[in-house]
């Protein structure tokens, strides 16, 4: 990966989702734009609050779609992260903007 940029895998669910009631809501309903996790398998070599195998929220909306070794991953930019997830908390919420 080169300067700012992440290479970011977006998890096998299909677009599929269910709600809490237990309705399932198919990819193709429209809702509000909608913020998806993901984890990183590469990072550019400017990039410095994420590294790779960590969870990152982010818009999947325009984003850049490449297809490596027959797994689809998205790449961005690191000022288009929402948030990054830690395993290990320190005491906080494992999150941080």
């Amino acid at each position: 990966m080169l300067h700012d940029r992440i290479l970011v895998k977006l998890p096998s669910g299909g677009g599929e989702r269910t709600s809490r009631a237990g309705i399932v809501i198919p990819a193709t309903a429209t809702v509000a734009k909608r913020l998806v996790w993901g984890e990183v398998h590469g990072v550019g070599q400017h990039v410095r609050s994420v590294k790779q195998g960590e969870q990152v929220l982010f818009s999947p909306d325009d984003q850049y779609e490449v297809e490596v070794g027959g797994e689809t991953y998205l790449v961005l930019r690191e000022r288009d992260l929402q948030a990054v997830a830690h395993e290990t908390t320190r005491g906080g919420t494992g999150l941080y903007l």
